[in-house]
């Protein structure tokens, strides 16, 4: 229930604080007063859209707080998004909207405790539901209807579009699944035609070790060159060793020097380190010799060898032209293994695909046609239960009914819902968005709220205008009608409708009055304007003599004595409706 709000700078209004009742508030005033700015601020204060002209001209800052007192279960849902209510059920929700040159900044808080919009928007669902004009065009919406179906049909019509909503989502996925499968195998075969050519060319290539290329290369030069090898390492070995020519070898002349140093050192010991130097390089010389004699006895050319060392590097040379360097070749074959294999096993296979898409698909259905029993049952029962909220409202002979055809699956379900209207007698029904009046759509929309009032959480009701295009008796059945919506919620009303006004509990008038701008001190000393006069928006409680007065100007116009007997009428009249109301179980 909505106890307090407080408004600075928004729209018209510079600041306004007012205290609601616990039953039917009601706002009068003359058309364009502001009424529907009241109201404007309570859905902005719980997250509404907002955008510059929600600043009073002149600010740069508007402030809303609206204080409710919470039901055990808003209570507890608070408590779960780990904000205290305060003195245990209340919530205080304020925002701050701000204008700067760039943008436009605005911030909520709960309970002093800094929230996002999405919480605060979770949070107005528990505690409000605004009515606002122009709603009732969308009754004639089918997608609206089927929600309130829905609604209204309690758990286990909501637990059952739970299980169809997920049953949906399994079906989607599987006819996805099989629908891609289904495109994507021809590619899948040709792909795996292309893997199954690379992998037996690579897997005969046998590449194992990236370096044998370049291993290879080094024998070939080798093999190639036997012959000079061998000629080569004989003229060391004379070099080092055994010279036949008149040329002495290293080895002759390092032991010759050998010798004269050995006889030296018998003179200077200080020449035995060159001595030993000497000594090792003769030793050195005299093994190297040795073995590149062996190394040239053991060359033998092996043309046959050769042959097949090239032809192995003529193929690996291919190989690294197709899948670049051998290390890559090597690693993109181990790669498309892999892919192979998978291929290979394709995962689930066509015909898995298609039988996990129909049992998906039978599973949907049979939930939904489980959905539509319960659906058929709800709509007889709301069939009943409307018709009874009608026919108070100056509908004595109205007919509904809830036509539900079978559509296709989807995630709503396989029903087709419209309501169906005829408020004359012989006439046939038809689809309530085609053929009732701006009036009959008014009493129908409070005549739904009306049935949902046992179930719905909102705590407080808020109606801009549902009088609206309605007069006389009509008006005085949705009076009664939203009275008796009070006895269990909050109703917040704007209306033109004296026989509305007189059944209020609470009754505000506003009004627009223009006063000197220089009496708003803060707003002047944000403004750039000159003084002059603004326009602002007051909202006054009224007591019993100006009920009286102000019911007389809803009727009349003119505070007459004719108006002033009728509009006493009208309150004698609400008092003994609010009695008879009151004594009932």
């Amino acid at each position: 229930m909505l106890i307090s709000l407080r408004i600075e700078n928004f729209a018209l209004i510079d600041r306004l604080d007012l205290d609601f009742g616990p039953s039917l508030n009601v706002f009068t005033g003359e058309t364009g007063a502001g009424k529907s700015i009241i109201l404007d601020a309570i859905d902005a204060v719980l997250g509404g859209k907002v955008d510059r002209r929600s600043i009073r001209t002149g600010a740069t800052r508007a402030i809303l707080e609206a204080t409710f007192e919470l039901d055990s279960s808003s209570a507890k849902w608070l408590g779960e998004q780990e904000i205290e209510p305060i003195d245990g059920n209340l919530a205080v929700c304020s925002r701050e909207i701000h204008a700067t040159s760039g943008a436009l900044r605005t911030r909520s808080r709960l309970n002093g405790i800094l929230v996002n919009r999405q919480l605060m928007e979770q949070l107005r669902d528990r505690l409000v539901e605004i009515t606002a004009q122009g709603q009732t065009v969308h009754l004639g919406q089918e997608t609206l209807q089927r929600e309130w179906l829905d609604l209204y049909g309690g758990k286990k019509l909501t637990e059952a579009r739970s299980t169809i909503t997920k049953a949906w989502i399994e079906a989607s996925t599987a006819k996805t699944a099989l629908k891609h499968r289904r495109q994507s195998e021809q590619q899948r075969l040709q792909r795996l035609d292309l893997l199954q050519y690379q992998v037996r060319e690579l897997s005969e290539a046998n590449i194992e070790d990236s370096e044998e290329l370049a291993h290879l290369e080094q024998e070939s030069i080798r093999l190639g060159h036997i012959v000079e090898l061998q000629q080569q390492s004989y003229k060391v070995h004379q070099a080092l060793y055994q010279n036949d020519g008149d040329t002495a070898s290293a080895a002759d002349l390092l032991s010759k020097a050998e010798v004269i140093l050995s006889d030296m050192t018998v003179y200077d010991v200080q020449l035995q380190p060159i001595l030993e130097m000497v000594s090792d390089a003769l030793a050195q010389a005299t093994e190297a010799s040795r073995q590149i004699s062996s190394y040239g006895e053991q060359l033998e050319a092996d043309p046959e060898r050769l042959e097949e060392v090239e032809d192995r590097i003529r193929e690996l040379k291919q190989i690294c032209r197709k899948y670049g360097p051998l290390k890559e070749a090597i690693a993109y074959y181990q790669g498309i293994q892999n892919e192979l294999n998978e291929l290979l096993e394709g995962g689930e296979s066509m015909e898995a695909l298609e039988l996990a898409y129909q049992t998906a698909l039978d599973q949907l259905k049979e939930a939904c046609s489980h959905l539509t029993i319960l659906r058929c049952e709800a709509a007889l029962k709301l069939e009943t239960h409307l018709v009874a909220e009608l026919k108070p409202l100056a509908m004595e002979k109205v007919q509904f009914q809830v036509a539900i055809s079978r559509c296709s699956p989807t995630s709503s379900g396989a029903d087709q819902i419209a309501f169906c209207f005829s408020p004359n007698p012989g006439e046939p029904l038809q689809p309530l968005g085609a053929i009732a009046s701006g009036g009959e759509m008014s009493r129908f929309l409070l005549a739904i709220k009306a049935c949902f009032s046992q179930i719905e959480s909102a705590g407080t009701l808020i109606f801009d205008e549902i009088d609206a295009g309605v007069s006389g008796r009509v008006a005085g059945a949705i009076a009664k009608k939203l009275h008796q919506l009070s006895d269990k919620h909050q109703v917040l009303c704007v209306t033109h409708q004296p026989l509305i006004a007189a059944m209020a509990d609470c009754h505000f008038r506003v009004n627009k009055m223009t006063i000197a701008a220089e009496q708003n001190i803060d707003e002047a000393a944000n403004s750039n304007s000159q003084p002059g006069e603004r326009t602002v928006v007051r909202v006054v409680g009224l007591n019993s003599q100006q009920r009286r007065e102000e019911l007389a100007q809803l009727a009349s116009g003119r505070s007459a004595t004719e108006a002033i007997a009728f509009a006493e009428s009208l309150l004698v009249e609400a008092a003994g409706l609010r009695q008879i109301q009151s004594a009932k179980p």
